[in-house]
């Protein structure tokens, strides 16, 4: 089965990777030229993410290119340090630390490794249904045919609203997050963990990669602004407004982001809380075009993908795309819409099980819901 997979990020690949490993023929079309969206940023595959690696044996790439982290170390205001989380491992693979666009590059080198085409600045504008499958319409005038679409194209999905035109908009989580890179030294260091501060404005976090370097994030509450006035933010315009947030604290925030250069990456954050039609009889979404959470998880790149290879599975072993995603759906849309709401409130609970510990049998037969 020809399967056409819109949007060649962390989704879009994986599922490609799965795809051809089930027996499918996918082809990837990514709509940037390079990279793709939120290339600054960086990520945590938390445990549950690095097993969906491991069950289509992709998660070598992945760890030979980024850092372990072996828990979470609280700060309070005062700067005193209020408690202390290790990551449970045991039989358990993660978390890994990397930049967003390392891992696009990993897994897009892994896919094209194992045969998957990937063709660069194609945007899907539209898809017409047919009676063989569906034809897949480009921003350039081009076409492609194939018997399934996956949406994979992200939080502002074109195949989600091809699906369901009334589709809710993606939601405001009212934070803006600002991400940054620094090798100044002299600073606070972190290695192998994440330090969470709590300021009295916003929120802060920071590792240390083997390197030296310093990966730091800020959640800070802020109103929503126009898109192009947030694309229009530099560098320093990004530095500026998370300094201003933990300014005159006794908390190392201010000193990390003060001793930042040019390598500092903002935007809004949003979630998807519901999406009410996850499919066609042609179409079907994955990862954020399905279910985007709020960053507090840490768990958007290891929810999508999970969906990436269970959606393969599901074309591998039921009879037709309808029924396959219906499984799909059936399987993934509890789990995802909790993670979502727990995002949303910045609390998914002490006890986490229920997100590290799912683990993904690639050799498990699925069955009709």
């Amino acid at each position: 089965m020809r399967v056409l997979i819109a949007g060649g990020g962390i989704s879009g690949t994986v599922t490609a990777m799965a795809l051809k490993l089930a027996g499918h023929d996918p082809v990837v079309f990514e709509a940037c030229p390079a990279g793709g969206d939120d290339i600054g940023a960086f990520l945590t595959i938390m445990h549950n993410g690095m097993d969906a690696l491991r069950a289509i044996g992709a998660d070598r790439p992945v760890v030979d290119a980024s850092f372990a982290a072996y828990g979470v170390e609280l700060v309070a205001p005062s700067g005193e340090t209020a408690g202390r989380r290790e990551f449970d491992t045991e039989g358990l693979d993660g978390p890994r630390t990397l930049t967003r666009a390392t891992l696009y590059r990993v897994l897009q080198e892994e896919a094209a490794r194992r045969g998957v085409p990937l063709v660069r600045g194609r945007r899907l504008v539209g898809a017409q249904p047919g009676p063989d499958g569906i034809t897949a319409e480009f921003a350039d005038g081009s076409t492609e045919s194939g018997e399934v679409l996956v949406g994979a194209d992200g939080l502002r999905s074109v195949v989600r609203k091809l699906i369901d035109p009334a589709a809710a908009e993606p939601r405001y989580t009212g934070l803006t997050v600002v991400y940054g890179y620094t090798r100044a030294p002299g600073l606070p260091a972190a290695p192998g963990i994440y330090r969470m501060v709590r300021g009295s404005k916003a929120a802060f976090g920071f590792t240390t990669d083997p390197g030296g370097a310093t990966f730091w994030f800020a959640r800070i509450p802020d109103a929503e602004r126009p898109r192009a006035e947030i694309a229009a933010v530099t560098p320093a315009g990004w530095r500026e407004f998370a300094h201003a947030a933990f300014a005159g604290e006794p908390l190392p925030c201010a000193e990390i982001i003060a001793a930042t250069g040019e390598e500092v990456f903002g935007g809004h954050a949003y979630d998807v809380p519901e999406t009410r039609v996850w499919s066609t009889p042609e179409m079907v979404l994955a990862g954020d075009a399905a279910h985007a959470a709020s960053p507090a998880a840490g768990q958007g790149a290891s929810m999508a993908l999970e969906d990436s290879v269970i959606l393969a599975q599901c074309l591998r072993d039921l009879p037709d795309p309808p029924s396959a995603f219906a499984a799909y759906e059936g399987l993934r849309r509890e789990r995802v819409e909790k993670l979502v709401a727990a995002s949303a409130g910045q609390d998914v609970g002490e006890e986490r099980d229920w997100l590290y510990s799912h683990h993904i049998d690639w050799a498990a037969e699925v069955t009709a819901p």
